[in-house]
C-alpha cells in the first residue's frame, strides 16, 4: 500500500479559509479572525487538519475525527512553531481542553495553569526564563502585588500603590508589557517610574507574557465580558498565584475597587475567588475620587480628547502632567481628539 504524505499548505484562498471555518467550528470551536497564518492538510481534496498563529498564540487546532490519534497535529504545531520561529518569536502559548494535555506536553509543551474547561500551555520555557531574569529582585519579608496598565499613570494608581506600599515590606508592581494601549509601554513605564520614585519600598517589573498578557488575557483588551473572558481571568489569576507568586514571595494582591468596568469588576471578582485557596490575600482599596467622581485613566482620555487639558492636574501628577502636555505626547493628544470627533 503506498503510504500517504501529509502536506501542509498555507490556507489563503477564500474557498480554504471557508473550509477551514466549517471544520473549526464543527470541532466545537470558534473560527476567530486576527490570525497571522492559517496552515491546512488536505487529503482527497478535502481539508482533514487545519490550526493557526496570531504572533506566538497558536489556535484553531481541529482534524477531522477520522484523522485524530496519529501525527497530524505534531505537524500543524512543528510548522506553527517553526514559522513562529521564523518571525521573531521563542515563545509560544495554546488553550486546549483538559484532556488535550498530555498531547501537547508529549511535544515539550509545559502546563502554566488549568482551569476546569481549558488549560494553557507554553513551549518555550519562557517563564523559567523571565522568573530566573528577575531573580535579583526577590526580597525576603511581606511582600505585596499591584498589576496596573496606566494608560496613563494618574492619581488613581499613585493611591493604590502608596496604600499598598504602606501594608507590605515590598511591594511588587506589575506593569502590563502587552502594547495594545494607546500610551505604549515604555511611557507607561517611565510615568509610573517618575510617580512613584519617591516610595522606597516599591519594585517595578514588566509582566512579560504571564499577566494580563495576549497569552493569559486576550480579551481583556477588547474589554468583552463573556464566558471565555471569565475562563482567561481565572487562566490568569491561577497562574500568577501558583507560579508567580511563590517565585516573589508574595503573600497579598491589592486592587482598587471598580465601578466603571464590568470586565475589571469580574476579574476582581475571580482574584477573590481563586487568590486565598493559594494563602494570598486579596485586598480591595477604595478608588481615590476627584471633585467630579471617580480618577480613572478612561477620564483622563475622556479630557484630553475634548482638549480639557486644564482639568488635568486634578486626576494626574505633575509628572504624567508634563509628559501629556509634552511635544512627544501630541501624536497622542491628537489620536484622542480624532477619535472623539469621529466616533
Amino acid at each position: 500500500m503506498e503510504e500517504i504524505i501529509n502536506v501542509i499548505t498555507q490556507l489563503t484562498s477564500g474557498a480554504d479559509i471557508a473550509a477551514a471555518k466549517s471544520l473549526i467550528e464543527r470541532s466545537g470551536l470558534s473560527f476567530e479572525e486576527g490570525f497571522d497564518e492559517l496552515f491546512g492538510i488536505h487529503e482527497a481534496g478535502e481539508l482533514i487538519a487545519v490550526g493557526a498563529r496570531a504572533g506566538n498564540i497558536l489556535k484553531m487546532l481541529a482534524i477531522e475525527p477520522s484523522h485524530q490519534g496519529g501525527s497530524i497535529v505534531g505537524e500543524l504545531v512543528t510548522t506553527l512553531v517553526m514559522r513562529g520561529f521564523d518571525a521573531g518569536f521563542d515563545t509560544f502559548f495554546i488553550y486546549t481542553k483538559p484532556q488535550y494535555a498530555t498531547t501537547f506536553e508529549a511535544m515539550n509543551f509545559n502546563l502554566l495553569a488549568s482551569q476546569e474547561k481549558v488549560v494553557l500551555l507554553e513551549y518555550g520555557n519562557g517563564l523559567k526564563r523571565w522568573l530566573t531574569a528577575n531573580s535579583e529582585a526577590v526580597r525576603p519579608g511581606v511582600n505585596g502585588a499591584v498589576v496596573v496598565n496606566c494608560n496613563p499613570f494618574s492619581f488613581g494608581h499613585r493611591y493604590l500603590i502608596e496604600s499598598a506600599a504602606r501594608q507590605v515590606d515590598n511591594l511588587y508592581v506589575f506593569i502590563v508589557r502587552e502594547d495594545r494601549s494607546l500610551f505604549p509601554f515604555d511611557v507607561r513605564f517611565r510615568l509610573v517610574r517618575e510617580g512613584v520614585r519617591d516610595i522606597s519600598n516599591v519594585i517595578l517589573l514588566d509582566t512579560s507574557n504571564y499577566i494580563v498578557s495576549s497569552a493569559t488575557f486576550p480579551t481583556y483588551f477588547l474589554k468583552k465580558d463573556d464566558p471565555v473572558a471569565r475562563i482567561q481571568m481565572e487562566l490568569d489569576v491561577t497562574l500568577f498565584a501558583s507560579r508567580i507568586a511563590p517565585f516573589f514571595g508574595i503573600t497579598r494582591r491589592f486592587v482598587g475597587t471598580e465601578p466603571c468596568c464590568k470586565l475589571t469588576d469580574g476579574y476582581n471578582d475571580a482574584m477573590r475567588r481563586i487568590l486565598p485557596v493559594y494563602g494570598i490575600e486579596f485586598v480591595e482599596i477604595e478608588r481615590k475620587q476627584a471633585s467630579s467622581g471617580v480618577i480613572s485613566a478612561s477620564r483622563v482620555r475622556e479630557l484630553i480628547g475634548r482638549n480639557e487639558l486644564s482639568q488635568l492636574n486634578e486626576y494626574v501628577p505633575a509628572s504624567t502632567l508634563a509628559f501629556l502636555l509634552s511635544a512627544e505626547a501630541e501624536p497622542i493628544r491628537k489620536q484622542l481628539q480624532l477619535s472623539r470627533s469621529n466616533p
